[in-house]
């Protein structure tokens, strides 16, 4: 036991992600993964059987999980709606008779991450699907699009969560934010293209009728607009609804797309009753919630009453890293540990905001580099409702981002560089 104590927290966390690679290498099931990587992490964080009833008990039966859950059903119902009334069929030929295949893969799931829902490339994996529709593209490449082209928006997007937590931290305005962080979407754009898009062969299309496709691509997508008009909307005007939960405005915008599409493409009974008790539904939502009782045992605290991320800060901190790697390493493992934008930035940006002294290039290098870890973690769920859609390998998907992860990382580093000279 003190051999355990003694080991430190950043290893035990990084050993816990890596028990949940390992076992879905080995029973390509990976709510077993998910399932034994948690109890490994709270074995190794020294919690006994009653501690990890009550805090698996708290994170289950939470409000927020249960809104979350709620969304989850909601966007897959959305999802199957709009495939099972021809919906989707039409907004993927629309959008590939004005633009060529391999730029209609990259531009669907863009359009869809305009959405903070999460899991959201849950949405776009079907429309992935439907671009391909002799599946003559390799699933692992529609795993790497869906995901990295879905998460494009969230360094700066103000509908985001992550982003407005990070401006609050950091006290900036919220236009200045959006303007300084806007060239990491623009690099993560470009790095996209380079090392995942530039696999597929580049066909064009026949360049006739695209006037007519641009219009029918927003009559078809309409009930995207609807949920992201509502959602500004409350948060705006009726921040009231927020108050009482925070998923409430995503959970009202996706209903009343939903009362859209029925009336204009009503579907029975029938149809209605088998989307909704699916079994693969129910699968992927027990996975998510999977995945929030592993992130609660990473927030939880420990028997002796402390965090595991502020013994990570100190450990950073007692290894001589010079301030400017904390500053990088900090948000980049706590993205990697809760797989989520809002748990690298609630769990990493006070320190940063600390050491940085408002400093706007570190806040940029902060953000970009836990933004990068949220992308590489195993347990980010877009990640694994994507591999799991397209029956694919989670740690393969993670592998074969590296590449543009790392480019990513370069061009936070540069840009971050660029503005110590100019602000």
């Amino acid at each position: 036991m003190e051999l355990i104590a003694a080991i430190p927290f950043i290893i035990k966390v990084l050993l816990s992600l890596a028990c949940i690679l390992i076992l879905n290498k080995i029973t390509s099931r990976l709510y077993i993964a998910v399932a034994g990587g948690t109890l490994f992490l709270a074995l190794i964080a020294g919690h006994g059987p009653s501690a990890m009833g009550t805090i698996t008990l708290q994170r289950g039966l939470s409000p927020n999980t249960l809104f979350l859950m709620f969304i989850i059903f909601q966007v897959i119902w959305l999802s199957s709606q709009m495939s099972d009334t021809g919906v989707m069929k039409d907004l993927v030929d629309s959008v590939n008779r004005g633009i060529s295949q391999r730029t209609s893969l990259a531009v669907l799931p863009a359009v869809i991450g305009l959405l903070p829902m999460p899991g959201g490339a849950l949405f776009s994996a079907p429309l992935i699907d439907a671009c391909d529709s002799g599946n003559n593209i390799d699933p692992m490449i529609k795993t790497e699009i869906n995901y990295w082209f879905r998460h494009i928006w969230e360094y700066w997007w103000p509908l985001y969560p992550g982003v407005l937590l990070a401006v609050d931290l950091t006290g900036l305005p919220i236009l200045t934010f959006m303007a300084i962080q806007l060239p990491l979407s623009l690099i993560s754009l470009g790095a996209g293209y380079f090392f995942i898009l530039r696999k597929l062969q580049h066909v064009p299309n026949n360049g006739s009728g695209k006037a007519d496709a641009l219009k029918e691509t927003l009559h078809h997508i309409m009930p995207i607009l609807i949920i992201i008009l509502v959602y500004g909307i409350i948060k705006i005007f009726i921040p009231c609804i927020s108050g009482i939960n925070k998923y409430l405005p995503m959970i009202t915008g996706i209903l009343i797309a939903q009362i859209y599409l029925q009336i204009h493409r009503p579907l029975g009974f029938a149809v209605w009753k088998k989307m909704m008790l699916s079994g693969k539904t129910m699968q992927l939502a027990f996975l998510v919630l999977l995945i929030l009782i592993y992130g609660a045992f990473i927030s939880a605290p420990l028997p002796d009453g402390t965090l595991i991320m502020n013994h990570m800060r100190g450990e950073l901190s007692s290894w001589g890293i010079p301030v400017f790697l904390v500053i990088m390493l900090l948000p980049f493992i706590s993205g990697v540990t809760t797989g989520i934008a809002v748990g690298f930035v609630g769990a990493s940006f006070p320190i940063v905001v600390s050491l940085s002294g408002g400093d706007i290039s570190l806040l940029v290098l902060a953000y970009g580099c836990g933004y990068m870890g949220m992308i590489l973690s195993p347990v980010h769920v877009c990640l694994i409702v994507t591999a799991a859609h397209f029956g694919t390998s989670a740690g393969t998907a993670i592998r074969n981002i590296l590449k543009p992860a790392a480019a990513v990382m370069t061009g936070t580093v540069l840009l971050s560089l660029l503005y110590r000279l100019i602000f």
